[in-house]
This record gives C-alpha cells, sequence and structure tokens, in this order.
C-alpha cells in the first residue's frame, strides 16, 4: 500500500522532530534561527500519532473481516502473538534506552534523561504496564506500544464475541461491526474527552476504530456515501468538544478510505525511500530517542551556544535515528528468532538492564 507507506513516513520523520523540539537542549539553542519552527514542532508534532493510529486500524480491519474472527482463530493465541512481535524489539529499545541515558549523563544534566530504572520499573515496561501503574516512562514515546497492543487486544475481543454468539445463530455476527461502531462512538463522544482515560484503549480507540471503518466502507458499492457517514460521525464529536487529534484522524481517515475507493491506494507513485522507511518506522520509533539523546548530549557539550550548529544537529539527529531504525529493523525487528527466544529475550532486558542500573548506581556512591 504505497499510499500508507507515504503516511506513515512521514508521520514518523514528524514525530521525531517533534521529540527533538520537545525535549532539546538543541533544540532551544536553536530556536533563535527558527522560532516558528520550532515552536510547530513543539505543539503539533505529537498529532502524526494519530496517522498511526488510524493506519493501524485500518491494517487491522484488513486482516479481519467485519463480521467477526475467521474460523478456528483462537483470540489468546493472536493477542500473545501481538505481544511477542511488539515487546521484542520494544525490550531491546528499551535497554538501548537505558544504556543511552547512562552515556549521556556524563555529558549533561537534563530532564530528558531518566533516572537509572529499578527492577520494578524494567518489568513494568516490558509487560506495556507502565503507564497504568504510573512508572515513569524510559523513553520518550514508549506509552503509544503499550496502547497499540491494547487497541489491538480490545479490538480482538470486540470481534471474537459475536464470533462465539454466530454459533448459535449466524445473524448474531452482525454485532461485530456494530460494536466496533459503538465503542468507536463511545471513544470519540466520551472517552476521547477526558484525560482520566488517556492510559487506556478507550481513549484512542476513537481514531483506531475511524482507520477499521474506513476499511471495511471503502470496500462498499457506495463507499463514498459510507465514508462521509463516518466523516460526518467524527464531525459531530468535534462539535461537541473541537480536539485537533480528532481532526487530524478524521483526515487521516477520508485519506485512507479516499484512496482505496479511487484505486491509488495501491498505486500512488512513493519513492523509494519512502517505502523503505515506513518498513522500518516501527525500529525508527523505538531508536530515535535514545540516539538523538546522544547526539544532543555531543552537540550541546560541544558547541553551548551556537544556534547553526545545534540546528544542524537536529538534522544530524534525524539522520542518526533513521540509519539507526535501519540496523535495528534488520537486525533485532524482522530477525527471524524463534518463538523462544523472543519470549525469553524481554527477560533478559529486564534483568541487564537491572544489573547495569545497579552497577552504574554503585560507581556513582
Amino acid at each position: 500500500m504505497p499510499a500508507m507507506d507515504a503516511l506513515k513516513a512521514l508521520a514518523c520523520i514528524a514525530i521525531v522532530v517533534h521529540h527533538l523540539a520537545f525535549y532539546g537542549p538543541m533544540a532551544d539553542i536553536a530556536q533563535p534561527l527558527m522560532p516558528g519552527l520550532v515552536q510547530w514542532f513543539n505543539d503539533y508534532g505529537r498529532m502524526a500519532v494519530q496517522a498511526f493510529l488510524v493506519a493501524s486500524g485500518f491494517l487491522f480491519a484488513s486482516k479481519f473481516g467485519p463480521f467477526g474472527l475467521p474460523a478456528g482463530a483462537s483470540p489468546l493465541a493472536l493477542v500473545l502473538q501481538r505481544y511477542i512481535r511488539l515487546v521484542m524489539p520494544y525490550s531491546a529499545a528499551i535497554f538501548l534506552a537505558v544504556a543511552c541515558s547512562a552515556v549521556a549523563s556524563v555529558w549533561m544534566d537534563h530532564p530528558s534523561i531518566s533516572a537509572a530504572p529499578d527492577l520494578g520499573q524494567l518489568l513494568a515496561h516490558v509487560l506495556l504496564l507502565h503507564d497504568l501503574l504510573d512508572q515513569e516512562a524510559l523513553s520518550a514515546g514508549v506509552w503509544y506500544v503499550a496502547i497499540d497492543f491494547q487497541l489491538f487486544a480490545l479490538a480482538i475481543l470486540l470481534l471474537w464475541l459475536p464470533t462465539r454468539l454466530a454459533r448459535r445463530d449466524p445473524r448474531l455476527a452482525l454485532l461485530a461491526p456494530a460494536l466496533i461502531v459503538l465503542m468507536t462512538a463511545a471513544s470519540l463522544f466520551g472517552f476521547n474527552r477526558d484525560a482520566l482515560w488517556d492510559e487506556s484503549a478507550f481513549y484512542f480507540f476513537g481514531a483506531f476504530g475511524l482507520g477499521m471503518l474506513a476499511w471495511w466502507v471503502s470496500g462498499q458499492p457506495r463507499a463514498g456515501r459510507w465514508l462521509a457517514l463516518l466523516a460526518l460521525l467524527a464531525l459531530a464529536a468535534l462539535a461537541v468538544e473541537f480536539r485537533a487529534r480528532i481532526a487530524v484522524a478524521t483526515g487521516v481517515m477520508l485519506f485512507l478510505g479516499l484512496s482505496r475507493q479511487h484505486g491509488f491506494l495501491h498505486t500512488l507513485p512513493v519513492p523509494a525511500a519512502l517505502s523503505h522507511l515506513s518498513r522500518i518506522s516501527y525500529s525508527v520509533f523505538l531508536v530515535h530517542f535514545p540516539l538523538c539523546l546522544l547526539v544532543n548530549a555531543l552537540v550541546t557539550t560541544l558547541f553551548p551556544v551556537n544556534p547553526v550548529i545545534n540546528a544542524l544537529g537536529m538534522l544530524l539527529a534525524v539522520a542518526v535515528s533513521i540509519a539507526g531504525g535501519h540496523q535495528f529493523h534488520r537486525r533485532i525487528e524482522s530477525h527471524p528468532f524463534n518463538t523462544r527466544t523472543r519470549l525469553l529475550f524481554p527477560a533478559g532486558v529486564v534483568a541487564g538492564g537491572w544489573l547495569a542500573a545497579l552497577a552504574a548506581a554503585n560507581l556513582a556512591g
């Protein structure tokens, strides 16, 4: 899906630049050169997350039909498969973040550097429970991995329940798309308006559900009308309370739905570099912050007041993030590890990270 590739690649770059602008310190020094641009990425770069949420729902729906899970599919097996796929590269990135924070702390003192983690913090991260347990994040953006897993599990549950009921009455399979619509509406009109829910899938299901529904309706005979109804649903939620993130999600939903309806989802000419960046976007997302932390530490230590060099340092950090993501994707994310290794690897990361933190604490003492 080259149109999807272009969307994910641009969103990936936006997230990297947002974190550079938000966390500094290179951006703080370079800001006088481009105050409007740095401030824009600081305030709005995070909106690119909505593109990933909608795209995830779109891709989820392309795999799982609107009328429940495929026959013989086990919901627990699907959820475990998703966890294993996410958590092995994620846990490796957590270990990298701990190591890079330790190195960066030698060169600079900055709020973006995480303190050495304890065992409970590492376990909470590997189990994707760090936000729910109020544990400080060890790297920027790791909350998204936990939310992605929650969204997947919730969507699987909503499709599985009608599948079970349809064994008694096939007409009950229609409950599956109905439940997705109801959960999407509940998120758009309710959960997403209350920050109390922002550590759960309920808060983000509005964008994810719009992506799912966009895939399903864009394949229907009157796709344009169905997409218009989805847009009206989102506009109604925005009329109740305007949220820029939901407006962005609505725009992404319409782009993907219309691209499928009109056939350019698979035919849009996209440069090979963007397609490759899309493929490695998860790896770039995982490793960019610790790598950017090292570049920040190096550049600001050597050139603490030069805005031009710090602006160039931001470009260097983006390039290093992409190059690091490429290697991480090749050697970790897409490497054909067996299932046992994938399950044991996070445990090794927890043990290694804890021992490294203890060693660092003893050296500091």
